[in-house]
């Protein structure tokens, strides 16, 4: 075989160069064909396969668009700040201050400090969901009969320690999760109702107010009754561009985002950062 020897392995390892599968990240990103934003801009251009995970540091004021290409995405979502990973999304503060338990386009996303780490600026999909977290490997092992990174059916979780671990993060900073693309509604005795997906190429597009590292696990969501593990591949691409200021619809939405905004900015102007 032509990798038996340590020259044959490298000669096949560096015949792959150039070569692209259908789920990978493309460096540089300004690679990617067609790019939503100014040239020179793009700084985060990658295809996650179902059942997989990427990570990512972005800049305040990076736009990050995701995709549900195919329609059977789910991307479960979580944000810390860069370098102060304590402070990360709150979810239960997410949906209590702003009085709302769906997500959708002008929601904020918040830390447990009164701050925002991101905002939600545009969104085709409307199916996503702030109350049921991301699935675990015993329940992953209940359903499929595995729920470990390496098997073919890998729960949310276990793919979110791979992330964090790589971002220098512990199982212990892993918080409830948000899920895009995948929705449930309460029904009236509190129960959850699973509307699934809206169909392929929804997508949702956040603005980042803060540095953070971006952690994803594209996994099915674990309120998904399909005997199968159905996950298809999400896009994930992100621009340089600027974050929410005064005078924007999105900084006067609602008081209680307001106060976030001012809370946010006031801490970083305190640092310099702002």
């Amino acid at each position: 075989m032509a990798t038996e020897t340590t020259y044959g392995a490298r000669d096949h390892a560096r015949a792959q160069e150039g070569t692209r599968a259908e789920a990978m990240p493309v460096v540089p990103a300004s690679e990617w064909p067609e790019p939503p934003c100014e040239a020179g801009h793009l700084v985060w251009a990658e295809t996650v396969a179902g059942g997989n995970y990427t990570h990512r540091v972005l800049a305040r004021g990076t736009e990050l668009r995701l995709t549900d290409v195919r329609g059977d995405a789910c991307a479960h979502l979580l944000l810390h700040v860069a370098d102060r990973p304590w402070e990360r999304l709150n979810v239960a503060d997410t949906v209590k201050v702003q009085w709302n338990a769906y997500l959708g386009e002008g929601q904020l996303l918040l830390s447990d400090q009164g701050r925002v780490l991101a905002s939600v600026i545009a969104d085709t999909s409307g199916r996503h969901d702030a109350l049921c977290g991301t699935s675990t490997l015993v329940r992953n092992t209940e359903r499929y009969g595995d729920g470990t990174p390496q098997s073919s059916s890998p729960a949310g979780r276990e793919l979110f320690k791979l992330a964090a671990a790589k971002n220098g993060l512990a199982p212990r900073d892993l918080p409830p999760s948000l899920s895009f693309f995948q929705g449930v509604e309460v029904r009236d005795d509190g129960s959850l109702d699973f509307t699934g997906s809206a169909g392929l190429g929804g997508s949702v597009t956040l603005r980042t107010e803060q540095d953070v590292t971006v952690l994803l696990a594209n996994v099915p969501h674990p309120a998904d009754p399909r005997a199968d593990y159905v996950s298809t591949p999400l896009e994930v691409l992100a621009w340089r561009s600027a974050p929410t200021r005064p005078g924007d619809p999105l900084w006067d939405a609602t008081p209680e985002g307001r106060r976030a905004f001012l809370n946010t900015v006031e801490f970083l102007a305190a640092r310099g950062l702002a």
